[in-house]
C-alpha cells in the first residue's frame, strides 16, 4: 500500500483504468459466454426433443417398435404409466427409467440427470416427453451429453481473448489520455523549476485548452506575479530600511567617536542630547515597523462603536499652540465599528502628515454617502467619510500610490528634511483595510486630500424637513 503512494498520478491512474477494464471485460465475456450457453443448451434441449418426440408420434399412431434406433451420443427410453420401461435404445436395454420426472399431458420438460444409469459422475440433459397410449399418458425420455459451460474451447478462448484484448486497450488508452492531459502540468512543473532558480520575471506557458489545467497556469501567472511583486517590494524595504536605519547609527557613531577622540570637548549630557534625536528616530522606525507587521498578520481587528465626529474633535481640540490652522467640519451620528486605539493613530498620522506639509491650514471633514454600484455589497448601511486636506504642493496623480510605500518619499517638498519615517500613511492604510475600508488620494482644488472610507455600523439619522418632526 505504500509503495503505491509513491507512484506517480499517471502510473496511479493507468493502474485504476487497467483493472477497472479487466474487470469489467471479464465480467463482459463471463456475461456473453453464458448468453451463448444458454442460447446453445437451448437449441441442444430442442434436437434432444425432436428424437423423444419422433418416439412419441410413433407410440400415438403406429404403437411401440420393439427395436429403437441409438445416435451417437442419445439416448431413449419409453416409460409406461406404471414406471416400467417397455423400449430403450440398446445400451439401457433392461436398465430402469434415466429420471423419475414426468411432464404434463401434451407437454415436454427438460432436467440435468448425473448418475443412475448414466456413468458415475456423467450428468446428461433428459427431455421427457408425454405420449397417450392404450387410454393411458406413457413417457418418452430422450437424453444427451449436457453442453459445457465454455460451450466449445475455440470459442471461450475467442471470447476471453477478445476480453483481454479489449481491456488492454482502454489500459492504453487510459494511459495515453492521462500522458496528453498531464503533459501542460509537467511543462508548467518545468517552467516553474526555471523560475524558481533564475528568472523569476518568466511565466508558465498556458495550455491551447481551456480547461482546469488552464485555469492552474492562470492561477499559477497570477500568484508568480503577486510573489515577484512582493520580492520587489521587499527587496526595496530591505534596502530603505537599512538606509533610513543607517543614517541614525552613523549619526550616534560619530558622535561617540568624537566624544571618544576629545573627551575633554564635551560632556555626557551633551554628548546624550546628540544621541538621543537618533535614537529616538530608530526607536519610532522599529516601533512604526512592528505595528504593520502586527496588522499584516492579524486576520480582523476587535470592533467597537466608534463616532468619528467624536474622535476626530478630540483632535482638533489639541491644534491650539500649532504652527497650522485646522478647520473642522464634523457631521455627528457617523458610527463605525472599529479599535478606537487603532482609528486614534490612523488619525494621528494623516493628521502629522498633512501638518508637516500644509502651507497654512488644514481642514478635517466627516460625513457620509450612500454606497453605489459594487461598493453596495462592502457597505451595505452606506459609507463613512473622512477627509485631511492640505494646502501645501499637493501629489501628482501619477505618485499617489507611491506615498503609500514603506519608506517612499517623493521629489517635492514631502522628503526626509520634512520629517517623519516614511511609514505612517502605509499604517494608515493598513488600519484602513484591517477595518474593511480604504484610503486613498483623491483629487483636490489645493493641496493633497486623502480620504477614508470606511463602513457605517448605523444608518445615520437624517434631520427632518422644516415643520415635521
Amino acid at each position: 500500500m505504500r509503495a503505491g503512494r509513491d507512484w506517480s498520478i499517471t502510473t496511479r491512474i493507468t493502474a485504476f483504468a487497467g483493472v477497472v477494464a479487466t474487470l469489467l471485460s471479464a465480467l463482459l465475456a463471463v456475461s456473453v459466454m453464458l448468453a451463448i450457453h444458454r442460447y446453445v443448451t437451448q437449441d441442444h434441449i430442442g434436437e434432444i426433443a425432436v428424437d423423444g418426440g419422433r418416439v412419441a408420434h410413433e407410440i400415438e399412431h403406429d404403437g411401440i417398435r420393439p427395436q429403437m434406433t441409438e445416435e451417437e451420443g442419445r439416448e431413449l427410453q419409453v416409460v409406461d404409466a406404471t414406471g416400467k420401461v417397455v423400449a430403450s435404445t440398446p445400451r439401457l436395454r433392461g436398465e430402469p427409467a434415466m429420471a423419475d420426472f414426468n411432464p404434463l399431458p401434451k407437454a415436454m420438460a427438460s432436467r440435468v440427470v448425473c448418475g443412475g444409469v448414466f456413468p458415475h459422475g456423467d450428468c446428461m440433459l433428459v427431455v421427457a416427453q408425454s405420449a397417450y397410449h392404450a387410454g393411458q399418458d406413457w413417457v418418452v425420455y430422450s437424453s444427451g451429453h449436457v453442453v459445457p459451460v465454455y460451450v466449445a474451447p475455440w470459442l471461450a478462448a475467442t471470447v476471453f481473448g477478445a476480453a483481454a484484448l479489449m481491456a488492454a486497450a482502454i489500459t492504453g488508452l487510459g494511459h495515453r489520455i492521462v500522458t496528453a492531459a498531464l503533459r501542460p502540468v509537467n511543462t508548467i512543473r518545468a517552467e516553474l523549476d526555471t523560475i524558481s532558480e533564475s528568472c523569476p520575471q518568466r511565466r508558465v506557458p498556458l495550455p491551447p485548452t481551456h480547461d482546469e489545467i488552464h485555469d492552474l497556469a492562470e492561477s499559477v501567472n497570477r500568484t508568480l506575479v503577486r510573489l515577484h511583486a512582493a520580492m520587489a517590494q521587499q527587496r526595496n524595504f530591505t534596502s530603505n530600511a537599512s538606509h533610513e536605519l543607517r543614517t541614525p547609527i552613523t549619526a550616534i557613531r560619530a558622535e561617540v567617536e568624537d566624544a571618544l577622540l576629545a573627551p575633554e570637548e564635551t560632556t555626557v549630557r551633551n554628548l546624550g542630547e546628540a544621541v538621543l534625536g537618533s535614537v529616538n528616530r530608530i526607536e519610532t522606525i522599529v516601533g512604526d515597523l512592528l505595528a504593520i507587521a502586527r496588522l499584516e498578520a492579524a486576520q480582523s481587528v476587535d470592533g467597537e462603536p466608534v463616532d468619528l465626529a467624536t474622535l476626530v474633535s478630540a483632535k482638533c481640540r489639541e491644534v491650539p499652540g500649532r504652527r497650522t490652522a485646522f478647520d473642522c467640519a464634523l457631521e455627528p451620528g457617523v458610527v463605525v465599528t472599529g479599535d478606537p486605539a487603532h482609528l486614534t493613530r490612523l488619525l494621528t498620522n494623516l493628521i502629522d502628515n498633512a501638518e508637516r506639509h500644509a502651507a497654512g491650514i488644514v481642514t478635517v471633514r466627516v460625513s457620509h454617502e450612500p454606497a453605489t454600484g459594487r461598493d453596495t455589497a462592502h457597505f451595505p448601511l452606506g459609507v463613512a467619510l473622512l477627509e485631511v486636506i492640505d494646502d501645501g504642493p499637493g501629489i501628482e496623480p501619477d505618485k499617489r500610490e507611491l506615498v503609500f510605500q514603506r519608506f517612499a518619499r517623493l521629489d517635492t517638498a514631502r522628503d526626509r528634511n520634512a520629517g517623519g519615517t516614511g511609514l505612517g500613511l502605509v499604517m494608515a492604510r493598513k488600519i484602513a483595510q484591517a477595518h474593511g475600508g480604504t484610503l486613498q488620494v483623491e483629487d483636490s482644488t489645493a493641496g493633497a486630500r486623502f480620504v477614508l472610507r470606511l463602513p457605517l455600523a448605523v444608518a445615520p439619522v437624517t434631520a427632518a424637513p422644516p415643520g415635521q418632526t
